[in-house]
């Protein structure tokens, strides 16, 4: 090799991304049975642990357990942005030809994923394979029962027919993945986001473990959100490049019996009668207005979606600080 040549990094075949948050007492097992379910494969992995702002040393400790494991790379946020921008900023840095997530409580078993990864290595027909813990092992009603509702209401509102959205062990291949970007909470809706894509989604029954270190991270309050974030979704889905349609619609839909409403009262002026006093001038003056408004919305979104995609993003977060690799591969 000639003096100064850099060797090529050779990326690993499996980039397996935890975004992690106060999961100081799971770290060690979570990084010892990726490394016992992947070190059989071949091609390698990386295992990339985004630390998102975690206030009970699960920083320093990845750090730590990094030191004398090459194939650990963790990242350290700023600050706690949210399970969607960990993902993104796990995403990002993976290098691998195919994408492996889960959850950093080790409710999920690392030791699912080699019969994901070979049945999406041997499959062409399949893009993307969602986990289904099919046998839950959560306590608590609070949690199975909300999280069923979602998922109806979640294959019902997005056409993305799945038994469990809910489930972080999934596996994608690469380009999948390059196609989305993850913000806000979208994370609960990377199927239909990877769908928009051109993804072909299989779900397969995966194992699930009761949780018996550190605190739930998910509440009641999570059913009201998502509800919230499918609204989003829905919208960003269909109208994303077309907002127009919709808020347009919407204001035509109310400025035209407005429209009539009046031109009913101007024939009724014309013909003698007193229109001042009637409620349905003002009934019909407002909906007018109310949907110039709607269609103004619309006019203005569709110009903020052409600067979206013809501007420069800017960045969705900042890291405080993440450790490389002696290679100098991410």
């Amino acid at each position: 090799m000639a003096a100064g040549t850099v060797p090529a990094v050779t990326a690993p075949e499996v980039s397996v991304v935890i975004p992690i948050y106060n999961e100081a007492e799971n770290l060690r097992d979570l990084v010892a049975r990726v490394h016992e379910a992947l070190a059989p494969r071949p091609g390698g992995f990386e295992l990339i642990c985004v630390d998102d702002g975690s206030r009970d040393g699960s920083d320093k400790l990845l750090v730590e357990l990094a030191a004398e494991r090459p194939w650990l790379k963790p990242v350290i946020l700023a600050r706690n942005y949210g399970q969607s921008t960990a993902l993104q900023a796990g995403f990002e840095r993976a290098l691998g030809r195919y994408v492996a997530t889960l959850d950093g409580d080790l409710q999920n078993d690392p030791l699912d994923l080699p019969a994901l990864l070979d049945r999406l290595e041997t499959d062409d027909s399949i893009d993307m394979i969602s986990g289904w813990r099919e046998h839950r092992q959560d306590r608590a009603i609070s949690r199975r029962l909300p999280s069923r509702m979602a998922n109806r209401l979640i294959s019902w509102a997005t056409k993305v027919e799945l038994h469990d959205y809910g489930c972080a062990l999934k596996v994608y291949r690469r380009e999948i993945i390059e196609r989305i970007h993850l913000y806000g909470e979208l994370h609960r809706f990377i199927p239909s986001l990877a769908k928009e894509a051109g993804a072909r989604i299989a779900e397969v029954p995966v194992r699930h473990h009761a949780r018996t270190r550190g605190v739930s991270k998910y509440g009641i309050d999570r059913t009201f959100r998502v509800i919230l974030d499918l609204l989003l979704i829905v919208f960003v889905l269909r109208y994303r490049q077309r907002p127009l349609h919709v808020f347009g619609g919407l204001g035509l839909s109310l400025a035209t019996p407005g429209v009539l409403i009046l031109a009913y009262l101007m024939a009724l002026k014309i013909l003698g009668e007193e229109i001042g006093h009637r409620p349905l001038l003002m009934a019909g003056t407002m909906l007018v207005l109310v949907g110039l408004q709607f269609i103004v919305a619309g006019l203005i979104s569709e110009m903020l979606v052409r600067i979206y995609h013809e501007g420069g993003a800017r960045p969705q977060y900042h890291v405080r600080s993440a450790r490389m690799p002696a290679d100098g591969s991410r």
